[in-house]
């Protein structure tokens, strides 16, 4: 995996550079996932609109390297810790939706997600034995709900 992390890493400082963005890739692996913590002048953009431009270089990245990882391990971009930030963040609506599905007996829809999202929100109720996470059958719709089992 060293090798495409160190190439990942490489291929998105050339990308910056190439776009006229002062942007520093940091590559840091553990044995599941190659962190590439995006920092400098110009990370800032990457955030913009709930992390759209972040989402680009996740995916971009994943589609030129993800398939030469061995399975389980995948690639994550992220910018001065916002990934984890969000995380929190869509892990306390997760628990505050379920703590409101087990209060009133209703479904709890969250808004729009990306696909990262809409996995941590599933992983999350994964432990809420008493809860379920069901994500809408439409790709038009990317929505999760929880409710009682």
């Amino acid at each position: 995996m060293q090798d495409t992390c160190t190439n990942a890493g490489s291929f998105l400082e050339s990308l910056f550079q190439g776009v006229g963005l002062n942007i520093k890739v940091t590559v840091t692996e553990t044995p599941t996932e190659c962190l590439l913590d995006l920092s400098g002048p110009d990370a800032g953009l990457l955030q913009a609109e709930g992390g759209e431009l972040l989402q680009a270089v996740q995916h971009l990245v994943t589609q030129a390297f993800g398939r030469m990882l061995s399975e389980g391990q995948r690639l994550v971009c992220d910018v001065e810790g916002f990934r984890a930030t969000r995380e929190a963040e869509l892990r306390a609506m997760a628990n505050l939706a379920a703590e409101r599905v087990r209060a009133t007996g209703a479904p709890f829809i969250f808004g729009e997600m990306n696909s990262n999202e809409r996995r941590i929100i599933h992983l999350t109720l994964a432990n809420c034995e008493d809860l379920t996470s069901i994500r809408n059958q439409s790709e038009m719709d990317p929505h999760v709900s929880s409710e009682l089992r």
